[in-house]
């Protein structure tokens, strides 16, 4: 058990760490874009494909707008609480399904368009494609943790194979002991995600903190008996709209580790340190 403090105020002793993995652990909203852009592309252009009189009709015009509302991308790049930022690759399939089925697509063959478009567009996210970057400070708070003998979990609606390749692509596997993915059951934000993961990391929820960049993360972490959750807010372009009930960070530089006894062990603390791009 270590102390842990934010901004020097003291949060409690911890045995581990839970953390979400996009827009907390890596700077995801890059390669977001590009799928979420390409998930657009595809559907239109299956649609099109399927059903070629809808291409004079403003079905695909009106599909493109649907798509980019569920998907949660505009202008200024993906909504750090959309879809494709917090939900899982099969509640995305399901909302690509249900955007074709408003433009008169019926329900069956919505849902096999939709299957073909992920098919299309799986190798841009997870195992294979691209590894994201870790958010700023990151590594030091994790040599900080690790150094004062706490246990670090991900906690992510990612795959396994996703989250891995994250991992083991920016030099971080060795600081984490366990995982929980969406290919486990259930999958958060159900508490019990986070009762699979602290069994896994062999800890107590009460011995837990969790640090998440949505409040379905922080939610979770409540009902599964936590004591505190923290939201990060650096991972997005745009500050996550988070519940001001809940205590946030904007830098790793603002979590400082301690000892059992109380002394500090080493600080995340970076001279100079600046937010996510």
């Amino acid at each position: 058990m270590a102390h842990l403090t934010l901004r020097g105020q003291p949060l409690g002793r911890f045995a581990a760490v839970l953390f979400d993995k996009d827009g907390t652990l890596s700077h995801s909203e890059p390669l977001l874009i590009t799928l979420a852009e390409a998930r657009v592309f595809h559907a239109v252009q299956r649609l099109n494909a399927v059903h070629p009189e809808r291409v004079h009709d403003g079905s695909s015009t009106e599909l493109e707008t649907l798509l980019r509302r569920a998907y949660g991308l505009d202008q200024h790049g993906v909504h750090p609480a959309g879809t494709t930022a917090v939900a899982s690759r099969e509640h995305n399939l399901i909302s690509t399904a249900t955007a074709l089925a408003q433009v008169g697509v019926g329900w069956p063959e919505a849902l096999a368009l939709a299957h073909a478009v992920f098919s299309d567009t799986d190798g841009l996210h997870g195992e294979g494609a691209a590894a994201a970057l870790p958010t700023n400070g990151l590594m030091e708070l994790l040599t900080a943790l690790s150094g004062a003998g706490l246990r670090c979990g991900v906690i992510s609606n990612d795959g396994t194979a996703g989250i891995h390749h994250f991992l083991h692509h920016n030099g971080l596997s060795g600081f984490f002991s366990a995982s929980w993915s969406a290919d486990h059951q259930p999958c958060k934000p159900d508490p019990g995600a986070v009762h699979g993961l602290c069994d896994l990391l062999r800890v107590k929820p009460a011995e837990c903190l969790l640090i998440g960049d949505a409040n379905s993360d922080l939610r979770m972490a409540l009902a599964a008996g936590l004591p505190t959750a923290l939201g990060y807010t650096a991972g997005w372009q745009r500050r996550p709209p988070l519940d001001p009930l809940f205590p946030q960070l904007q830098h790793w530089s603002e979590l400082a580790v301690m000892g059992t006894d109380g002394a500090s062990v080493v600080s995340s603390a970076i001279s100079g340190c600046s937010t996510a791009e």
